[in-house]
């Protein structure tokens, strides 16, 4: 009797919010853009007079639960728009949705003392988050034209980018297989082309993208490192429009417009858009960069994306995308590499009129093949494809809100690959993953944020279930100091296999986790065959004035379980060879390791300056049951400025600068050279005669540095307005101004050193109409 009645009292306290709110009234609704109908993201909505408020997300909605009946004003602010008040009334119990238009405004900007920004800061945790627009990529320099989230990427705290060419990105200690991207609730397996400039999205397209650097909630997972969350725009819902841009580097095309537009503010309509993007910079070079080399620069690529949008009067809307990514580099004969990737999706959002609940639904598939040969070396080869399908809830009862969903993701993964002493190791397997997560966000006062959240992965493959417990907090010390934090656990499953010696590093695999590894690792017994991490984020943020933030966060990743490739492997995995340890045999071993350090960014931003300042210190640790390394990528020291000045009598010319400075990696140094004689015939070869290959022998697993990065970008952009609709851009920048020789690799058998990209020049134009 007494466990019954603990459980209703604790039913009671969770589930009074919904009824005390039933008693009340709800008003919600989406704030669009009036020109184009986009959704305007982040905006502080209102009622006059009161406490009440919420900002609008990622698509425009916002939700003010629990409000008594009666006559009210909504407000709506933004620091690029017009104010807007619209009188309303709500009745007991009603739910009133409210479609909100808002018109560019012409007001300064230092004239504005609401930030929508800050705003947010203090009603969401967002602890480890950085939100990325289109608007904050502008102020970067622009290589090739165009501004670009792979450039934008290697700015955020905690990023580490490991060169131009070939290039990755590590955040917060994780390679690339343990960070997932999603655009618009779709999976993309590589976002970054071979040169590192680029990345396969259009800027143009994107809404926002929201980079969880660790720590991040419930509502993500099979990742243990970090998560990209990439929202694109629906296209313009009232006229046809579009880009056209071409540069030493590039070309692209851009197309939007109305399918059906509004009869009125209030009807529903339909909209599409269109991006195509292609690079030409193997031409181009040979012409305009031979001092760089004579037979140019090896990289192409090509990306296709499309979309369209169907949207109801109530703000529910349905939209159906497609994609095709390609890539490829041969890079002086070391490598000659393939990838093509296409997929197709559609995502939801429904407003039930007779609840305050909103509903969002996603469904995908996608493909992505890579390959790469080596000069003398065995090929590689990867191909992974499948679908993800989601579906999640978000209930709202004053500032508080409650989430919950499921999801599923099935793939099947073909792999092959060769060690460096030639043994192959390949995979086939077909593989799905079901989960379901819950969160839970309440604020006390405005001041205390908790956000509990709890996620349960299941692996069919490996017949393993994860329960994953998440919290998020944050304390409003004062209304300009903020104080939070960020913990949980993780898991995945998939892997990559690629080499520590690989000379150049192209070649990133998708397979899913072994089953058969190691049974006992440093002496312990191996209880899962998950790869899993533990986070912890702690930090906080100061609004020193109305144009000076800065943000510190301290972050630990315990890695506790990793898979990776095994490089010490000799002997085949064979019955045969049963007396022979694990780790000489086995295709794949177990490693841990840790991940830690801290990360500071200070942010200034004015009517015609931006500046942006990031200093980063971390510290990256690996243990294969043998020995403890450094990982490639382990970068202790690294440093971003950004700035950016708008200046001209009609503050049309804009000038960006950013330079980056980076300390040495790791790389396994050479001690020595020999040859390795075949023995075709075994012990009767006659060594003397015949011709072995080039041996080398290595000294420690990534003992040595590297020298320290460091590179100036700038660029300058004129921009000439022919109507109110469009508009020419001419855009001059320069990568690498003082043309330091930043070392790219160290070609062993040549003794000779390979730099990244030297002084290069870049000129584009655009035209938006």
């Amino acid at each position: 009797m007494n466990k019954l009645t603990t459980i209703a009292l604790t039913l009671t306290l969770f589930l009074s919010p919904f009824f005390i709110q039933a008693q009340n009234a709800t008003i919600r609704g989406f704030v669009y853009e009036k020109a184009t109908g986009e959704p305007v993201l982040f905006t502080n909505v209102y009622l006059e007079g009161t406490t009440r408020g919420a900002a609008t997300d990622d698509i425009g909605y916002f939700n003010i639960s629990n409000v008594p009946p009666g006559s009210y004003t909504i407000v709506v602010s933004n620091l690029e728009y017009e104010k807007l008040s619209v009188k309303i009334g709500v009745k007991p119990n009603e739910i009133l949705t409210q479609q909100l238009y808002l018109t560019k405004g012409s007001q300064a900007l230092s004239q504005v003392t609401i930030s929508a920004e800050r705003q947010e800061m203090k009603r969401q945790v967002k602890a480890s988050v950085v939100k990325i627009t289109p608007k904050q990529m502008s102020k970067l320099p622009s290589i090739g034209n165009e501004p670009d989230l792979a450039q934008y990427m290697q700015i955020v705290p905690g990023v580490v980018f490991t060169g131009d060419q070939g290039g990755q990105l590590y955040i917060r200690g994780g390679s690339p297989i343990q960070n997932k991207v999603l655009l618009d609730g779709m999976i993309i397996y590589n976002p970054f082309h071979s040169i590192g400039f680029f990345s396969v999205f259009d800027s143009d397209i994107i809404r926002n993208t929201d980079v969880y650097t660790g720590g991040f909630n419930a509502e993500y997972g099979g990742r243990i490192s970090s998560i990209m969350d990439i929202s694109t725009r629906d296209g313009n819902k009232n006229r046809l429009g579009g880009k056209l841009s071409t540069s030493t580097f590039g070309s692209k095309i851009l197309l939007e417009g109305p399918l059906k537009k509004s009869e009125t503010l209030f009807s529903g309509s339909s909209s599409f858009i269109l991006s195509a993007k292609n690079s030409y910079l193997e031409e181009t070079s040979k012409l305009l960069y031979k001092y760089i080399d004579t037979a140019g620069l090896p990289f192409n690529f090509t990306d296709l994306y499309g979309k369209l949008s169907l949207n109801s009067s109530n703000g529910s809307k349905v939209n159906f995308f497609g994609f095709r990514f390609s890539d490829k580099v041969n890079y002086r004969a070391v490598s000659d590499l393939n990838w093509n990737t296409y997929g197709f999706g559609t995502n939801v959002v429904l407003v039930p009129s007779g609840s305050s609940v909103l509903m969002k639904i996603n469904a995908s598939y996608s493909d992505y093949e890579i390959k790469l040969q080596e000069v003398d070396l065995l090929p590689r080869f990867s191909h992974i494809n499948g679908f993800n399908f989601g579906l999640g809830f978000v209930y709202f009862f004053g500032p508080n809100e409650f989430d919950y969903g499921i999801e599923t993701y099935g793939y099947k993964t073909d792999y092959q690959f060769y060690s460096s002493v030639g043994r192959k190791i390949s995979d086939n397997q077909n593989t799905t993953e079901l989960s379901g997560y819950l969160k839970y966000k309440q604020s006390f006062n405005k001041k205390f944020l908790f956000e509990p959240g709890l996620r349960i992965q299941y692996y069919a493959s490996l017949s393993e279930i994860s329960p994953e417990p998440r919290l998020g907090m944050k304390y409003n010390a004062t209304d300009f100091f903020r104080i939070k934090l960020a913990a949980g656990l993780y898991s995945q499953n998939l892997i990559s296999a690629n080499s520590d010696r690989d000379v150049v590093n192209l070649f990133y695999g998708f397979l899913s986790g072994p089953d058969n590894l190691q049974t006992t690792f440093d002496g312990k017994e191996v209880n899962t065959k998950l790869q899993k991490s533990r986070h912890l984020v702690f930090g906080f943020e100061v609004d020193a004035t109305e144009e000076w933030l800065i943000n510190i966060e301290g972050y630990y990743k315990q890695n506790v379980q990793l898979t990776n490739i095994n490089r010490n492997k000799i002997y085949d995995d064979i019955p045969s060879n049963w007396e022979k340890p694990d780790y000489l045999k086995k295709d794949f071993i177990i490693e841990n390791g840790d991940a830690y350090g801290i990360d500071i960014l200070v942010k200034y931003t004015k009517k015609r300056a931006y500046l942006w300042a990031v200093y980063s210190l971390g510290y990256v640790t690996r243990y294969d049951g043998v020995a403890e390394y450094l990982p490639h990528y382990d970068r202790r020291h690294n440093v971003n400025l950004v700035g950016s000045y708008n200046f001209g009598k009609n503050l049309n010319w804009d000038a960006n600068v950013r330079w980056n400075l980076g300390s040495g990696f790791p790389f396994t140094q050479t001690q020595g050279f020999y040859e390795q004689a075949p023995f075709t015939d075994g012990i009767s070869t006659d060594y003397t005669n015949s011709n072995g290959s080039l041996g080398i022998v290595y000294a420690d697993l990534n003992g040595g540095r590297l020298p320290y990065y460091h590179r100036l970008d700038i660029s300058v952009k004129k921009t000439i307005e022919f109507t109110v609709r469009s508009k020419m851009e001419i855009n001059f920048g320069i990568t690498n101004l003082y043309n330091r020789n930043n070392i790219f690799y160290f070609d062993r058998i040549k003794h000779e050193r390979v730099d990244q990209l030297p002084f290069m020049p870049s000129i584009g134009i655009n035209y938006s109409f």
